[in-house]
């Protein structure tokens, strides 16, 4: 089970704070890897929540007996990290959100199995928000045999 992941925004600060209104959960600065890194967290039984960092930021490992370390880099744009995380809200609360914040956001259902709402945060980092029937949908496919059971029917790889 994933706990949390992390990702980098222009606006760290915004965007956990956008990401939280997605979960009704909260935001706050995260300072022990880089600063200006903000946490989204979801307030779930899980501590589910997805960290922020300046856009340009990557982990390195640091030396001796010491924590990973963030540095900041000319990297900016698209990344092949994204993550599906579930909402509360229903696609159309999502599909507003998005609305006010610019960023693109529209229905697309994945292999024909389950939807998702494909949002692109500051319009290069995607995350697919999933809203209750949307989770229903992906549980179906991905939990238990339902992914086995679409390889062996030859869907496509």
């Amino acid at each position: 089970m994933l706990f949390h992941l992390s990702i980098a925004a222009r606006d760290p600060r915004h965007v956990a704070q956008v990401i939280a209104q997605f979960w009704r959960g909260e935001a706050h600065p995260f300072p022990p890897v880089t600063p200006d890194s903000w946490i989204a967290l979801a307030g779930d039984d899980r501590g589910t929540a997805i960290e922020v960092y300046p856009l340009g930021t990557v982990l390195r490992e640091a030396e001796g007996d010491a924590d990973s370390l963030g540095e900041p880099t000319p990297q900016t744009g698209y990344t092949a990290t994204h993550a599906a995380i579930a909402t509360v809200l229903s696609q159309e609360e999502a599909l507003a959100i998005a609305a006010r914040e610019g960023w693109p956001a529209k229905y697309r259902k994945r292999g024909g199995a389950f939807g998702v709402i494909e949002l692109w945060i500051e319009g290069h980092q995607m995350v697919e928000l999933l809203t209750q029937e949307m989770q229903a949908e992906y549980l179906a496919l991905m939990a238990g045999e339902g992914y086995r059971a679409m390889l062996a029917a030859g869907a496509p790889a």
